[in-house]
């Protein structure tokens, strides 16, 4: 509805707009010339309501593109940064860790109080290595000095509960060397289902105080569906007989569960999928926005919140009453 008291300034708009094409170069010039002259903008807006009575659009940035969020873009070109660089370090990461025994210190030295911390394992995904801990390892380590080490079980394995049980074997010589009773886990995606196949079906409660999972299938995942060829990822899939036993009671697990998941994990399908949701497991379940799959083990937001759940010395205790949720974007 146009405001009382314009339409005087808008006529002669009008009239120009009109007759400037059909007017010869000379009379349009001239034409341009008078338009100078026509009352300033001033009163105009003087005749305008006050600026507070209109109602002003607001200023927003685009949340997407084209149907696309904007985090999504932004999840999925760090995605494929952190790929590049994974691939890279890949080939350092092929052969097995060297295990070297703490060095036991004379028998005159002072004593310095022993590390109650359990030992930290770090466990990758299908098809990588220990190489995409590093720079987790190096956060860990950093925060107090823990003992870290990190497993490679081999890609022809074709059975989560035969790398459960290698996984076991492992643990018992890390409890032996160190000459601690138990150990804390960190998995990423395949790595945390065989840790938790190990603490909850194998009785590996007794040895893993707490299990940290990081973009782990734990109800099943249907992504990749021509993947199927090979037997571990048929075992992940929903209503496998893995996934079934782990849906089984376990009255008497002792390991706590932190399982962070992304909200961006494209290998989770359906998202669901990626968290814990077992009555008698004491499980804390952290959702991370922002990232995708490959960040997971990467992200520094993600290492803090792995050091916070690990440095718990009741970690059980404070289940429910710790933040639910991670912003890393």
């Amino acid at each position: 509805m146009p405001v009382t008291g314009v339409q005087p300034f808008l006529h002669p708009f009008r009239q120009f707009s009109t007759l400037l094409p059909k007017l010869p170069t000379a009379q349009a010039l001239r034409a341009l010339q008078a338009l100078q002259a026509l009352p300033p903008l001033a009163p105009l807006a003087s005749l305008l309501p006050h600026p507070r009575a209109l109602p002003l659009p607001r200023l927003r940035l685009p949340s997407k593109v084209a149907g696309i969020s904007v985090t999504f873009l932004k999840a999925t070109a760090l995605e494929l940064a952190i790929l590049t660089g994974h691939l890279l370090l890949y080939p350092s990461g092929v052969t097995q860790e060297r295990r070297v025994a703490p060095v036991q210190p004379p028998p005159d030295a002072p004593r310095l109080p022993p590390d109650s911390r359990p030992p930290a394992l770090l466990l990758h995904g299908f098809i990588d290595n220990r190489s995409v801990f590093v720079l987790l390892r190096r956060a860990l380590a950093q925060h107090g000095g823990r003992h870290v080490e990190s497993l490679n079980y081999s890609p022809l394995i074709c059975d989560i509960r035969t790398a459960a049980e290698l996984l076991g074997r492992h643990i018992e010589e890390i409890c032996e060397r160190t000459g601690h009773t138990r150990v804390d886990i960190v998995g990423h995606s395949l790595g945390g289902l065989i840790a938790r196949y190990y603490a909850q079906r194998l009785g590996g409660d007794v040895r893993v105080r707490t299990l940290v999972t990081l973009g782990t299938p734990h109800g099943g995942t249907r992504v990749a569906p021509l993947a199927d060829a090979h037997p571990i990822v048929r075992q992940m899939r929903p209503g496998s007989e893995v996934i079934e036993e782990l849906k089984e009671p376990a009255p008497d697990c002792r390991t706590h569960f932190v399982n962070f998941w992304s909200d961006l994990d494209q290998l989770m399908d359906p998202l669901e999928t990626a968290c814990i949701d077992h009555p008698d497991l004491t499980a804390q379940n952290v959702r991370v926005t922002g990232i995708g799959h490959l960040a997971l083990p990467v992200h520094p937001a993600v290492a803090n919140g792995i050091i916070q759940a690990l440095d718990l010395a009741n970690p059980g205790a404070h289940a429910k009453g710790a933040p639910g949720g991670l912003t890393v974007a």
